[in-house]
């Protein structure tokens, strides 16, 4: 199989609509579920529910662009290809990197919370998150078709318990809670902090090329995903506000089932997390590869990226990169701040992913361009909301890409002269 260049190897289609459904779902449920609601809920105070539906108001938006491009463009890369596509290189060249670094830091914050979850001895955290990210590259290694098959027992494995937790939770009495009140910031900022919970549901169109029918599962696999993934933070929202303040702890769920008397499920919840973690980490890594695949095909990354395995068929090259950065991160980082830093890339990412939709003609179109100018409204809105340190930091690496850039493409064009 070769490229749409037909200049090297391409990926196998081996994926149908369930198993896309399944990969953006663990990408979203273990990110949010386990390690949003703390820092949303101290960000948005009372208005949490507010902060949940903007985000999922803009992530309706963001995903409906994202299917109605890659059904018109269902190769690996998702918005680096659309931009490259409908705005020009530089615009692709943004969103992919704006991709890149920030769900790199995704993986990192998915590993920490999974070695969080999994032991108690704080010197033994790394050494576990870093276990995790080498295991599961691995997965990814050997193929889509086994990534998707071990996302599907976590996801259901994490829904299992989740459900378990809803219906100790409601099935208590309802406790007051005592969270600040809200601000227009503050609730904008737990916004853009939920929103990296939700930025899974277009992982798939990162695997454009690995799909059957792209312009039929793409689009279908995306809303599917989406309305469960929103239905899921929507009761657990209510259930643990409605059980205490989820801002008073870390690790709120937890703390919720043992405050409804069941304390017996507490390590329940704990494996349940670590098992939406690792999902997750999955499904970013195979995301992550074929965005960087994509981007080295084009030279926006060294060629050796572009390499995929002859048995496999898996951006193998990519992946193993990716493993050592985030390996290296998990070891050298930690979990504060790293949310903000993902989600000020990602919803960068996704404007411009609506900024493309929008210059599709009619033919192309599923849905108006009122939808495309909202969400990437939303993006740049809830972007500068978010925490300033984690922003300024993600815009510094943005800008150090960019600028790396300017200076290959200055000379190769002097070489060329």
């Amino acid at each position: 199989m070769t490229d749409a260049k037909g200049s090297a190897p391409g990926l196998a289609r081996r994926l149908g609509v369930a198993d896309a459904v399944l990969i953006g779902l663990g990408s979203m449920v273990g990110a949010g579920v386990f390690a949003v609601w703390s820092p949303a809920a101290q960000a948005a105070g009372s208005g949490l529910l507010i902060g949940l539906g903007l985000a999922a108001v803009v992530a309706y938006c963001n995903a409906v662009s994202s299917a109605q491009l890659a059904a018109v463009y269902p190769v690996s890369g998702g918005t680096y290809v659309y931009g490259r596509e409908r705005l020009g290189e530089w615009w692709g060249f943004a969103a992919g990197w704006c991709f890149v670094i920030g769900k790199t830091a995704s993986c990192a914050a998915m590993a920490l919370t999974f070695a969080t979850y999994a032991t108690d001895v704080e010197w033994l955290r790394r050494l576990v998150a870093l276990a995790a990210v080498l295991a599961l590259a691995a997965v990814n290694y050997r193929g889509v078709t086994r990534t998707a098959r071990l996302t599907r027992i976590l996801v259901t494995c994490t829904l299992v318990v989740l459900a378990l937790v809803l219906v100790l939770l409601y099935s208590g009495d309802a406790q007051p809670h005592t969270s600040t009140s809200a601000t227009p910031y503050g609730v904008l900022q737990s916004a853009g902090l939920l929103f990296f919970a939700f930025a899974g549901y277009a992982r798939i169109a990162t695997m454009g090329e690995e799909v059957r029918e792209p312009a039929r599962t793409i689009p279908r696999a995306i809303g599917i995903a989406l309305f469960i993934a929103i239905g899921i933070y929507l009761a657990v929202a209510v259930a643990l506000l409605r059980s205490g303040d989820p801002a008073s702890t870390t690790a709120p769920l937890a703390a919720a089932v043992d405050g409804a008397g069941a304390a017996w499920a507490a390590p329940v919840v704990r494996v349940g997390a670590a098992l939406a973690s690792l999902g997750a980490l999955l499904a970013l890594i195979a995301g992550i590869g074929r965005t960087t695949l994509a981007m080295a095909r084009n030279r926006d990354l060294p060629s050796w990226l572009a390499a995929v395995h002859p048995r496999y068929q898996v951006p193998h090259h990519a992946e193993l990169a990716l493993a050592v950065v985030v390996g290296i991160l998990v070891l050298s980082t930690d979990l504060r701040g790293v949310i903000g830093f993902s989600s000020f890339g990602v919803l960068l990412y996704y404007a411009i992913a609506n900024a493309s939709a929008f210059t599709q003609p009619a033919d192309q179109r599923r849905w108006p361009r009122a939808v495309n100018v909202l969400g990437l409204t939303g993006c740049v809105v809830l972007a500068v909301t978010l925490p300033w340190r984690s922003a300024l930091a993600a815009a510094g690496v943005l800008a150090v890409g960019l600028a790396v850039r300017r200076l290959r493409t200055g000379r190769a064009g002097s070489a060329r002269s």
